[in-house]
């Protein structure tokens, strides 16, 4: 089995570099300006996490899970292969390895792909795979809206009725689901997946659905083009933010409950800590701002 790696397709490294956003990067922004900065001027290299590998190992699996014939996407089969994507995600970051680096006897880990297990069998609970047929898996959509601004990012799963064409977009998340109230925050991510594909396809995804695989629940949303439109602004004002933050060097830390899980505490201001000095070229869009952030935090998982 193995990992994909996460490189936009077409991109020429020596073309001319345009505006780009990635959900990721626009949730960074979002939560704190100076986490963006640390992840996409700085590219300050983040320790893997426990949770973060097993979510990149869950992904795998449910991706492969929909390469086997329907019959066999059972939760037996699909345990099956935890272990070789972990093997996988191992041989293509060799990194991941110190997360066990104190574990002689072995049974961290064993624990850990147990874990790892549960999540794949719990998402048994919630979808009939054997039902489902993708059209797509692990997507990359790409569109430049009129403003120049390019959004791009990978859907985990986007499913298409055969009677009426309707799309659904899926995103597993290996977290729990959020509370009441904080819904259209988690919803975000899949309203720039939908748009972007509106853009591509002229068509409203009809439902948006995400897996929260930690807590065994489903969050669903149906967009329509007035949402879409608003996300359209939304992301335009933030991308006017990033520039001015570029434009003045000003990149301020956001504390909240999120700095506990954060990996740059010792060089952020809010915690006694002093930034490294900017690049001598700054750029708010580099060329590898598609590339998925870790797969799992505490909230949005």
């Amino acid at each position: 089995m193995a990992i994909r790696t996460h490189t936009a397709p077409g991109d020429d490294p020596g073309a001319e570099r345009v505006p780009s956003l990635s959900p990721s990067r626009a949730a960074d922004f979002m939560t704190c300006p100076l986490l963006y900065r640390f992840r996409t001027i700085d590219r300050l290299p983040e320790p893997p996490s426990s949770d973060a590998t097993r979510g990149t190992v869950v992904h795998s699996v449910l991706e492969r899970l929909y390469e086997l014939p329907s019959g066999e996407r059972t939760p037996g089969r699909a345990t099956e292969l935890v272990r070789p994507a972990w093997d996988a995600l191992l041989e293509a970051e060799p990194a991941v390895a110190d997360l066990f680096a104190d574990d002689e006897d072995g049974s961290a880990l064993v624990a850990w792909l147990a874990s790892a297990e549960a999540l794949v069998e719990r998402y048994f609970t919630l979808e009939d795979p054997t039902r489902l047929e993708p059209v797509e898996r692990e997507l990359y959509v790409e569109t430049t809206l009129d403003s120049g601004l390019r959004l791009r990012g990978y859907v985990d799963r986007l499913d298409r009725a055969e009677s009426t064409g309707d799309l659904r977009v899926v995103d597993y998340k290996t977290g729990k689901a959020p509370r009441a109230g904080f819904e259209q925050r988690a919803m975000f991510q899949m309203r720039f997946y939908a748009l972007v594909l509106w853009r591509l396809h002229g068509r409203v995804p009809r439902l948006l659905q995400l897996i929260y695989l930690g807590s065994g629940e489903l969050l669903r949303y149906e967009p329509d083009e007035a949402d879409l439109r608003a996300t359209e602004r939304k992301l335009a004002a933030l991308w006017a933010a990033i520039e001015r933050a570029t434009e003045a060097g000003d990149w301020r830390a956001s504390p909240s409950r999120l700095c506990d899980w954060c990996s740059y505490q010792a060089l952020c201001p809010a915690y006694g800590g002093t930034p490294p000095p900017l690049p001598d070229r700054v750029a708010a869009s580099p060329d590898d701002d598609e590339a998925p952030s870790p797969r799992t935090s505490p909230v949005d998982a």
